[in-house]
């Protein structure tokens, strides 16, 4: 007899618990929603002031259909917003629209009767003498338009590609025509982009190939001073060597995604962040911005690691985490708490130690001796192939 009752209070318990978890639509009663559906949030990269300038999260190398991307210009637009960004370029391929033959059909009611993709894959390829026939600044404009009603300056560029190896890719970046850039001769192209103002960045330098050594063509556009910045990261890549050239040519930094697919899919299922440049610039505005990165104003970030000028990761680093002493004893010798007040996770070595992590938003204890000084390496951070800041801190 005692079975039922059982039964009938764990039933009524459970419908009560259920019903915690739904509110009526204040519009339609018969709706119930479900009170744990959390709203789309953008998730905050948080960096303090360093010398006076805002820290901006860009992204300079990203996709859309409009090339060989999977998502929309305005999609790209409200991604960036929600993993943080603050600027965003749209870089899509000059000679390669691998959309172009869907979407000509798709509108085979608008336009002429057997009209097929014209020179819509020039990698590896010459053209023909009727060119690009598509728009290759509609995908900037539509990012713009959206980009108002989130904040985000979006940098019209446009991404010059040709086969890897003996080429590479580049992006121009502040571009005024993306129409005007292409031409047969690859290194025209770059010059194309150059005569419109744009700025060059040398994309990906290692992807498939063998090193990082020159071959003619960079050769001859590093020569002609074509070349204004380098990525050292490109989504899960990383190329030491490059913080090299960097210095040695005079070149901004730069981490980017080179997202074609969605960030959800390659960092944020995965637990990172998306790669990220970060522009040390007055204003979130395109003049201001490339003020900033003709200054060579830039950091490279991607999975935890930071890289570029040796005196601008310092300046992020001691703008970033505080030292603090908490006690002194009898022999001088020091307590000390390190305070991160950023969101990024350092990687800390004291002298004859093993490393350790400070991570975002936290602090540890250490102990100095006696008129010593706070002396450690960040070694997530690089300013060459292999060195790492030095930092020391008087107490």
């Amino acid at each position: 007899m005692k079975k039922p009752l059982v039964l009938l209070v764990a039933l009524t318990a459970a419908c009560s618990v259920s019903a915690q978890y739904y509110y009526p639509d204040t519009e339609n009663p018969d709706i119930a929603r479900h009170t744990l559906r959390v709203q789309a949030q953008r998730v905050e990269f948080i960096l303090p002031e360093v010398n006076g300038y805002t820290v901006f999260k860009a992204d300079l190398h990203t996709h859309t259909i409009y090339s060989d991307g999977d998502c929309t210009p305005e999609f790209r637009v409200r991604e960036a917003w929600y993993d943080g960004l603050d600027v965003l370029a749209v870089t899509d391929h000059v000679e390669y629209r691998r959309f172009e033959g869907k979407m000509l059909n798709f509108l085979k009611g608008y336009v002429p009767e057997g009209t097929e993709p014209i020179n819509y894959n020039l990698i590896r390829k010459a053209g023909d003498e009727r060119g690009i026939q598509s728009d290759l600044n509609v995908p900037v404009k539509l990012a713009q338009e959206t980009a108002v009603k989130y904040g985000i300056t979006v940098i019209p560029g446009a991404e010059i590609t040709r086969e890897p190896v003996a080429y590479g890719h580049y992006n121009a970046l502040f571009t005024k025509d993306n129409n005007a850039i292409y031409a047969e001769d690859a290194l025209q192209s770059l010059r194309n982009a150059k005569a419109q103002g744009a700025l060059v960045m040398h994309n990906h330098p290692g992807w498939e190939r063998k090193s990082l050594d020159h071959p003619e063509f960079e050769i001859a556009a590093y020569g002609e001073g074509l070349i204004d910045g380098i990525e050292i990261m490109n989504g899960g890549e990383f190329y030491p060597k490059a913080i090299a050239r960097a210095h040695d040519k005079n070149l901004f930094v730069s981490a980017n995604t080179d997202i074609h697919d969605t960030t959800v899919e390659v960092y944020r299922m995965q637990g990172f962040r998306r790669n990220m440049t970060l522009i040390f610039a007055r204003e979130n505005t395109l003049e201001s911005l490339r003020e900033a990165i003709e200054a060579h104003r830039t950091l490279a970030y991607s999975f935890g690691t930071i890289a570029g000028d040796e005196q601008l990761l310092k300046d992020l680093f001691t703008a970033s985490v505080k030292a603090k002493v908490l006690h002194t004893d009898a022999k001088g010798r020091r307590t000390v708490a390190l305070t991160n007040n950023s969101s990024v996770q350092y990687i800390l070595r004291l002298p004859g130690q093993n490393p350790f992590i400070l991570k975002p938003f936290s602090t540890v204890t250490t102990t100095v001796a006696k008129g010593k000084a706070l002396s450690m390496s960040v070694e997530n951070m690089w300013y060459s192939e292999k060195d790492h800041p030095q930092i020391e801190i008087g107490l």
